[in-house]
């Protein structure tokens, strides 16, 4: 005599099915806060932890005379005194001369300094998938090779990122 085993009932079949299904676990991918930014027609990033504030760029900078040239002036950011930066001569870039309409400072804090730094335009400040930054490639122009830590692509267009540490300690190291 032959004994049949009982068929499991549709409750118990999906009963057995979950326990052997595979738990699917949800993992956010590590985030990183950018400042994305351009000057003339390059765009650059710096990480959003060594930006304090986007300053409008209608904020008045004062000329100081006999000052590097690479120093646009100073401003008077609620009583404190702010040095204003134009990096496109460290970076190998053409001066922006046009009007400072649309143009705005990022006050960035980095090699033990705090200085606002003059750019042509604020693209976007967004959260962006470690994943996306590549590292920088062998290609780059010598000159750029030591500032850069990663590039990424942001709605099609090619982003530098930029270390604001080295950025700032190749700045002092151009007025020495």
């Amino acid at each position: 005599m032959s004994q049949t085993t009982p068929s499991p009932t549709l409750e118990q079949a999906l009963a057995e099915r979950q326990k052997n299904v595979r738990q699917i676990v949800d993992v956010d991918e590590p985030q990183i806060k950018l400042v994305i930014f351009r000057l003339q027609d390059r765009h650059f990033a710096f990480h959003g932890c060594r930006i304090r504030e986007v300053i409008d760029g209608h904020s008045e900078v004062f000329y100081i005379p006999g000052m590097h040239e690479s120093v646009e002036g100073v401003m008077n950011l609620r009583g404190d005194i702010q040095s204003v930066l134009n990096l496109n001569d460290l970076l190998h870039l053409p001066r922006s001369d046009g009007p400072a309409a649309g143009r705005a400072i990022l006050l960035g804090q980095g090699a033990d300094m705090l200085s606002g730094i003059r750019i042509d335009e604020l693209l976007d400040v967004t959260d962006v998938a470690q994943s996306q930054l590549k590292p920088p490639l062998d290609s780059l122009p010598a000159h750029l090779k030591p500032l850069v830590s990663g590039l990424l692509e942001y709605r099609g267009l090619p982003v530098v990122l930029l270390d604001l540490d080295l950025v700032l300690h190749a700045w002092q190291q151009q007025l020495s």
